[in-house]
């Protein structure tokens, strides 16, 4: 049975909204001692800790500069909630391209909508347009992201599953480039998620400091009260600069809004600080 999305899931659209549907947040569990070791070893051991918050976490990181990954739960399967919204831009660059086109005046202000400030209706409006579920799960394997997919229990963007492995090997390929996306587009949409609404830019853009840090990226959020009645959380992008170059992606599923922000501001906050040496 298909499920409609009012019955699915309560969503909000600004940070207002989130946090009056959000209750006081727990604790964090944090990291007791700063880490040692090698950069691996130092990811392994904050991600060991934050992994007391949830059993529902992922994270997947690749470092530009050397090419090395490093996944804790990469493989992690949970709903993208607004992160998908890079797909649904990138689905509709990819048709009108295919089509000999660009997209119309009107399109291209619903894509800047839907990614610099995450609102649900542009988003709406361009998934109708490009084909839905099973356009978004063909472009995915185009893309070569195999546990990115509709959900058979609805046709609304906000429930496509996805990986961390994936999200992170979505922002490389919108870095470094993919026969499936034309140049002009990859760089549109990096520039369109470079500019992400500053209330929006917790996670894998902890404290971005602009002019200094560059970050192109996302963020999801949802609750989805028909399956467990918790929060997805989640974060992806790219990050560059202060000797850093990598990109990553963090997926979770808490209790409250509150707390799945805390947790996966906390973990980028972390991948940022021990980035600053090189993963091997």
């Amino acid at each position: 049975m298909t499920v409609s999305r009012r019955a699915l899931l309560l969503g909000a659209a600004s940070a207002a909204s989130l946090a009056a549907c959000s209750n006081a947040p727990a604790p964090l569990v944090t990291p007791t001692a700063s880490p040692t070791g090698s950069v691996r070893d130092q990811l392994q051991q904050v991600m060991d800790a934050y992994g007391a918050n949830t059993d529902q976490l992922g994270v997947s990181v690749k470092d530009l500069r050397t090419g090395a990954e490093f996944a804790w739960h990469g493989d992690y399967v949970s709903q993208s909630a607004s992160m998908a919204k890079v797909m649904i831009v990138l689905m509709a660059l990819v048709q009108a391209r295919e089509e000999g086109e660009e997209l119309s005046f009107e399109d291209y202000g619903r894509a800047s909508r839907a990614i610099i400030d995450s609102e649900n209706d542009p988003a709406d409006e361009l998934w109708a347009k490009v084909g839905g579920r099973d356009a978004y799960t063909e472009l995915a394997r185009e893309l070569g992201l195999p546990n990115t997919h509709g959900d058979d229990r609805s046709e609304f963007w906000s429930w496509t599953n996805t990986t961390p492995d994936d999200q992170r090997k979505l922002a490389e390929l919108l870095v470094k480039g993919s026969p499936a996306i034309h140049v002009e587009d990859q760089l549109y949409l990096l520039d369109l998620m470079s500019k992400t609404n500053p209330g929006h830019t917790w996670g894998v853009g902890h404290d971005r400091e602009r002019n200094v840090v560059h970050v192109s990226m996302k963020n999801g959020w949802v609750q989805f009260k028909s399956i467990d009645n918790l929060w997805g959380v989640n974060s992806m992008g790219y990050v560059q600069g202060k000797g850093r170059s990598y990109v990553a992606a963090i997926m979770s599923r808490m209790p409250t809004f509150d707390e799945g922000r805390a947790l996966v501001d906390a973990i980028g906050a972390d991948l940022f600080d021990i980035l600053e040496g090189e993963l091997a």
